[in-house]
């Protein structure tokens, strides 16, 4: 059985340091993808939707595994952009006006019949309304700057405005949404033991 592991093979996007910012070209991915607002702390829609996402990444991973494919992969970890109408309204006080899209990378092989074939065996085994919530597309992000935050979610900003003023002082803006890449399970993970990669998509001036 062939076993492939994407983090590696893409560790320029998901081995990232914490101590140096980096500026990578992000290839066209395939992702299962879920939209939302709220605030991710409170929010029961968040929850459900990292559920779903979940649920269906494993459904899929297991019917390639055992079906004609013969094909192991590890499930890539849980993303978001993140974003708001308006751009004043986003900060750490107002989480409520975020919005949000969660996602998980899925692999070149996997195709959207596939995923069809996956939702329908999903919801037989657990009633998880946001299943049908999910949609499967590709996104090409391009030229970004990404750097990793270690501790709780709160304490973000710090690594963002670093990760900003990089941006600034080397003459790129920005092109495109905030994004999230959690390494460890979140519902699981002690918040001092959180690793995020923190990452901008940017175009130079």
């Amino acid at each position: 059985m062939k076993k492939i592991d994407f983090k590696k093979e893409l560790q320029d996007l998901y081995k990232v340091s914490a101590s140096k910012i980096e500026v990578v070209t992000a290839p066209q991915l395939n992702y299962l993808m879920i939209d939302g607002c709220g605030d991710p702390n409170s929010s029961q829609l968040f929850q459900n939707a990292v559920e779903a996402l979940f649920s269906l990444s494993y459904t899929i991973k297991f019917m390639l595994k055992k079906g004609i494919q013969q094909i192991d992969y590890g499930v890539m970890p849980l993303e978001g952009l993140w974003f708001s109408d308006n751009i004043n309204n986003f900060s750490m006080e107002n989480k409520a006006a975020w919005k949000w899209t969660l996602m998980i990378m899925q692999p070149k092989f996997v195709t959207a019949s596939i995923v069809s074939m996956a939702v329908e065996q999903a919801s037989k085994k657990k009633d998880m309304p946001m299943l049908n919530d999910i949609s499967f597309g590709t996104m090409d992000e391009g030229l970004c700057a990404q750097v990793l935050h270690s501790g709780p979610y709160n304490n973000e900003p710090a690594t963002i405005a670093r990760l900003h003023a990089f941006i600034k002082d080397n003459d790129y803006s920005f092109n495109g949404n905030h994004r999230e890449i959690y390494l460890n399970d979140m519902r699981r993970t002690a918040p001092e033991k959180l690793r995020t990669i923190i990452r901008q998509p940017i175009i130079k001036l």
